[in-house]
């Protein structure tokens, strides 16, 4: 099976490898750090990918109720980029939302504007967003010159 993908719900054994990958992203301000324990928590959030049988990335969702949710902690390994497993995860995202929600409007704030425009995404201005969206940017070290973009994609079964 050479350059096998497979996207899956994260499981508690994936913990330690997902915490290593966010770290990785965290280090250099691309991503928010996330502990073992945060993790953990909210571990039914988490999908990961596996190439070749090795887990290779990660993402996860934030539902902040009335139909809103968040992309988030979206990582692959470096080495592995542009081999479609982010597209993948970000499919299996929207799939799994679009069985769930008659309705959702799916936001990332993301410095790869172009990946998710490719898949549906939109540009919009981030103070769009309610304020209590903002809970996470208080602990970013970029909080007072925020140079990510915002995405959104919206969904409506009607």
């Amino acid at each position: 099976m050479k350059n096998s993908l497979t996207v899956r719900d994260a499981e508690k054994k994936d913990i330690p490898a997902i915490h290593e990958m966010l770290a990785v992203y965290a280090k250099e301000q691309i991503i928010l750090p996330r502990s073992e324990k945060d993790i953990e928590e909210h571990l039914g959030n988490f999908i990961v990918a596996l190439w070749d049988g090795n887990l290779c990335a990660c993402c996860a969702i934030r539902d902040f109720g009335d139909d809103l949710i968040e992309l988030r902690s979206l990582v692959v390994l470096k080495g592995l980029e542009g081999k479609g497993i982010g597209r993948a995860m970000v499919e299996a995202i929207i799939g799994g939302l679009k069985l769930a929600h008659e309705h959702f409007c799916l936001f990332a704030l993301t410095y790869q504007a172009v990946f998710f425009q490719k898949l549906g995404f939109h540009l919009v201005v981030k103070d769009m967003f309610p304020q209590k969206i903002w809970t996470d940017c208080i602990n970013c070290p970029k909080k007072d010159h925020c140079d990510e973009l915002a995405v959104v994609f919206q969904h409506d079964a009607k």
